[in-house]
Protein backbone atom coordinates (compact mmCIF):
# COMPACT_ATOMS: atom_id res chain seq x y z
CA UNK A 1 0.00 0.00 0.00
CA UNK A 2 1.19 3.46 -1.18
CA UNK A 3 2.23 5.90 2.08
CA UNK A 4 -0.15 8.92 1.83
CA UNK A 5 0.93 12.49 2.20
CA UNK A 6 1.01 13.92 5.32
CA UNK A 7 -1.43 16.95 6.00
CA UNK A 8 -0.69 20.49 7.14
CA UNK A 9 -2.73 23.60 7.49
CA UNK A 10 -1.37 27.07 7.63
CA UNK A 11 -2.64 30.14 8.34
CA UNK A 12 0.13 32.53 6.48
CA UNK A 13 -0.61 36.18 7.53
CA UNK A 14 1.45 37.66 4.26
CA UNK A 15 3.05 41.03 4.58
CA UNK A 16 4.71 41.87 1.07
CA UNK A 17 5.83 45.32 1.00
CA UNK A 18 7.54 44.91 -2.51
CA UNK A 19 4.08 44.35 -4.48
CA UNK A 20 2.07 46.23 -1.84
CA UNK A 21 -0.13 42.78 -0.57
CA UNK A 22 -1.20 42.11 2.48
CA UNK A 23 -2.88 38.92 3.21
CA UNK A 24 -4.12 36.60 5.34
CA UNK A 25 -3.93 33.03 3.16
CA UNK A 26 -5.69 29.77 4.78
CA UNK A 27 -3.56 26.97 2.99
CA UNK A 28 -3.60 23.45 3.29
CA UNK A 29 -0.51 21.51 2.32
CA UNK A 30 0.35 18.35 1.44
CA UNK A 31 3.81 16.49 2.36
CA UNK A 32 4.54 13.73 0.07
CA UNK A 33 6.51 11.00 1.65
CA UNK A 34 9.30 11.34 0.01
CA UNK A 35 9.48 15.22 0.40
CA UNK A 36 11.36 16.82 3.01
CA UNK A 37 9.84 19.30 6.01
CA UNK A 38 12.68 21.88 4.00
CA UNK A 39 11.08 21.59 0.76
CA UNK A 40 7.27 21.88 1.87
CA UNK A 41 8.64 25.08 3.92
CA UNK A 42 10.40 27.15 0.51
CA UNK A 43 7.02 25.77 -1.13
CA UNK A 44 5.67 28.22 1.45
CA UNK A 45 7.94 30.54 1.02
CA UNK A 46 7.39 30.71 -3.09
CA UNK A 47 3.34 31.10 -2.63
CA UNK A 48 4.22 34.07 -0.62
CA UNK A 49 6.60 35.99 -2.98
CA UNK A 50 4.18 34.47 -5.73
CA UNK A 51 0.61 34.93 -3.92
CA UNK A 52 -1.98 35.37 -6.74
CA UNK A 53 -5.71 35.00 -6.26
CA UNK A 54 -5.43 32.47 -8.77
CA UNK A 55 -2.30 30.72 -7.62
CA UNK A 56 -2.22 27.02 -6.27
CA UNK A 57 -0.07 23.95 -5.40
CA UNK A 58 0.13 21.67 -7.80
CA UNK A 59 -0.89 17.94 -7.12
CA UNK A 60 3.03 17.62 -6.08
CA UNK A 61 5.86 15.45 -6.06
CA UNK A 62 3.92 12.84 -8.16
CA UNK A 63 2.55 14.96 -10.96
CA UNK A 64 5.32 14.54 -13.42
CA UNK A 65 3.30 16.99 -15.66
CA UNK A 66 2.79 19.79 -13.53
CA UNK A 67 5.06 21.68 -11.61
CA UNK A 68 4.77 23.10 -7.57
CA UNK A 69 2.47 26.19 -7.95
CA UNK A 70 1.49 27.72 -10.59
CA UNK A 71 -0.64 30.38 -11.17
CA UNK A 72 -3.98 28.90 -13.82
CA UNK A 73 -6.90 31.47 -15.08
CA UNK A 74 -10.40 31.12 -14.71
CA UNK A 75 -9.79 30.18 -18.50
CA UNK A 76 -7.23 27.07 -17.76
CA UNK A 77 -4.51 29.29 -18.94
CA UNK A 78 -1.43 28.54 -17.33
CA UNK A 79 -0.43 32.21 -16.30
CA UNK A 80 2.64 31.28 -14.31
CA UNK A 81 5.04 28.13 -14.20
CA UNK A 82 6.81 27.89 -10.93
CA UNK A 83 9.32 24.98 -9.69
CA UNK A 84 11.27 24.45 -6.48
CA UNK A 85 14.25 22.64 -6.34
CA UNK A 86 17.20 22.24 -8.44
CA UNK A 87 15.15 21.38 -11.95
CA UNK A 88 16.69 20.11 -15.33
CA UNK A 89 16.81 22.25 -18.41
CA UNK A 90 14.18 19.47 -19.82
CA UNK A 91 11.68 20.09 -17.05
CA UNK A 92 11.86 23.75 -17.17
CA UNK A 93 11.02 23.46 -20.75
CA UNK A 94 7.84 21.91 -19.98
CA UNK A 95 6.54 25.24 -18.43
CA UNK A 96 8.03 27.09 -21.14
CA UNK A 97 5.77 25.81 -23.51
CA UNK A 98 3.06 26.32 -21.19
CA UNK A 99 3.28 29.93 -19.65
CA UNK A 100 4.01 33.27 -20.02
CA UNK A 101 6.15 33.31 -17.03
CA UNK A 102 8.55 31.04 -15.52
CA UNK A 103 10.04 30.77 -12.54
CA UNK A 104 12.83 28.58 -10.53
CA UNK A 105 13.48 28.66 -6.95
CA UNK A 106 16.40 26.82 -6.23
CA UNK A 107 17.59 25.69 -2.32
CA UNK A 108 19.78 23.00 -0.92
CA UNK A 109 23.55 22.27 0.48
CA UNK A 110 24.68 21.56 -3.38
CA UNK A 111 22.92 24.26 -5.41
CA UNK A 112 26.66 25.75 -6.43
CA UNK A 113 27.30 22.65 -8.12
CA UNK A 114 23.85 22.62 -9.45
CA UNK A 115 24.25 25.99 -11.01
CA UNK A 116 27.86 25.30 -12.38
CA UNK A 117 26.40 22.23 -14.05
CA UNK A 118 23.10 23.85 -15.25
CA UNK A 119 23.64 27.49 -15.53
CA UNK A 120 24.37 27.40 -19.66
CA UNK A 121 21.49 25.61 -20.43
CA UNK A 122 19.24 27.10 -18.47
CA UNK A 123 20.61 30.97 -18.65
CA UNK A 124 19.70 29.96 -22.52
CA UNK A 125 15.60 29.54 -21.82
CA UNK A 126 13.30 32.30 -22.12
CA UNK A 127 10.84 33.43 -20.18
CA UNK A 128 12.81 32.14 -17.28
CA UNK A 129 13.92 33.92 -13.80
CA UNK A 130 16.07 31.63 -11.58
CA UNK A 131 16.25 32.30 -7.73
CA UNK A 132 18.45 30.54 -4.91
CA UNK A 133 18.03 30.50 -1.50
CA UNK A 134 20.58 30.02 1.34
CA UNK A 135 20.49 26.19 2.92
CA UNK A 136 21.52 27.01 5.87
CA UNK A 137 18.17 29.71 5.92
CA UNK A 138 16.13 26.76 4.91
CA UNK A 139 17.25 24.23 7.80
CA UNK A 140 16.49 27.04 10.13
CA UNK A 141 12.71 27.00 9.08
CA UNK A 142 12.43 22.86 10.49
CA UNK A 143 11.55 24.17 13.93
CA UNK A 144 8.53 26.10 12.92
CA UNK A 145 7.12 22.67 11.26
CA UNK A 146 3.81 21.17 12.71
CA UNK A 147 0.91 20.39 11.46
CA UNK A 148 -1.25 23.66 12.12
CA UNK A 149 0.82 26.29 11.39
CA UNK A 150 0.61 30.26 12.38
CA UNK A 151 3.25 31.76 10.31
CA UNK A 152 3.98 35.45 9.62
CA UNK A 153 5.88 36.18 6.28
CA UNK A 154 7.48 39.59 5.54
CA UNK A 155 9.07 40.44 2.23
CA UNK A 156 10.98 43.67 2.34
CA UNK A 157 13.83 44.69 -0.42
CA UNK A 158 13.83 41.40 -1.27
CA UNK A 159 14.93 40.09 1.99
CA UNK A 160 11.88 37.62 3.56
CA UNK A 161 11.64 37.23 7.42
CA UNK A 162 9.37 34.51 8.12
CA UNK A 163 8.06 34.30 11.98
CA UNK A 164 5.90 31.81 14.56
CA UNK A 165 5.21 32.49 18.37
CA UNK A 166 8.40 31.15 19.05
CA UNK A 167 10.97 31.48 16.08
CA UNK A 168 12.16 33.87 13.64
CA UNK A 169 14.57 33.34 10.31
CA UNK A 170 15.44 36.00 8.24
CA UNK A 171 15.85 34.79 4.59
CA UNK A 172 17.87 36.15 1.63
CA UNK A 173 16.91 35.49 -1.84
CA UNK A 174 19.38 35.39 -4.81
CA UNK A 175 18.54 36.21 -8.00
CA UNK A 176 20.96 33.76 -10.54
CA UNK A 177 19.03 34.83 -13.92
Amino acid sequence: MALKPTIYKVDLNLVDMDRNNYQQCKLTVALHPSETPERMMVRLLVYGLNQDQDLQFSRGLSATDEPDLWIIRPDGSVDHWIEVGQASADRIRKGISRAPEVSLYAYGSETDIWWEKNKDSLQALPKLSIYRFNWGEIQALTPMVMRNMELTLTISDGDLFIADDQHQVSLSLQKLS
